[in-house]
């Protein structure tokens, strides 16, 4: 099984890993690819207005502009998983899953930068900001990334099952050929939107932590604080519907 999911706006600084090069990344074959889009966004990080930073990072303390500033092919990398420190992230907490299970997580995980593309969330990333939705100079990250990168998806995933775990806009990144199956939460009869961020990551966490390998292991996965009420299908989609307890 594969877990799709999606990355945070805030990032840790630093990292242990050398630069980033062809080999951090999953497909190192579509290495020249990401490149493409890497020189315009560094490009940008170092000619453009302080306007147009704002607009890239989506932040106004020009202050802060600097982090972003270091060249790549300068920069250390760390894992991706814990690159991204956001909601999700904080309630996955992979620094206290098993080794195992970070295995786990590293390997089944792909994670959908909104600067580097799809990942595995073992790859090693650089501290970078990108503001989702924002695109480089008017070049639209999710339409190259879906147009060069759908395929060697495909291929990777092939025929296993999938647990898509994106918010909605990562859709615009890929998507599958094969069935998935998604999740919804409510609380007190309504669809949970910001905090469904938690429960994304709590999901991941239980995934891992028994590392699951079928939708029908998935089924039988008793998640706390989580209560399965039905099960929505269609011909492309299982939707999973559960009450916050």
């Amino acid at each position: 099984m594969y877990i799709l999911f999606a990355p945070s706006e805030g990032k840790r600084q630093g990292g242990i890993y050398p630069p980033l090069n062809g080999n951090s990344l999953i497909f190192p074959e579509r290495y020249s690819k990401r490149l493409e889009v890497l020189a315009q966004y560094e490009a940008l990080v170092q000619q453009g207005s302080p306007e147009a930073l704002e607009a890239l990072f989506g932040i106004k303390n020009r202050s802060e502009f600097e982090r972003y500033k270091i060249p790549f092919d300068n920069a250390p990398t760390m894992k991706a998983i814990e690159r991204y420190d956001g909601v999700a992230y904080d309630y996955l907490n992979y620094s206290t899953l098993s080794p195992e299970s970070q295995k786990y997580v590293d390997t089944n995980t792909i994670l959908f930068s909104n600067l580097f593309g799809p990942i595995r969330a073992g790859d090693l990333l650089p501290d970078y900001k990108l503001k989702q939705g924002s695109s480089i100079g008017g070049f639209v990250t999710e339409r190259f990334y879906k147009e060069h990168f759908s395929n060697p998806l495909d291929l990777i995933i092939d025929n296993d099952e999938i647990l898509d775990l994106r918010a909605g806009f990562y859709d615009k990144f890929y998507t599958p050929k094969n069935s998935i199956t998604t999740l919804k939460f409510l609380k007190e009869g309504r669809v949970v939107s910001h905090w469904a961020k938690a429960y994304r990551g709590l999901v991941l966490r239980a995934v891992a932590t028994h590392k699951i390998h079928s939708l029908e292991q998935f089924l039988a996965l008793n998640i706390e604080g989580l209560v399965m009420n039905e099960i929505i299908e269609t011909k492309k989609k299982k939707e999973i519907i559960y009450t916050i307890a």
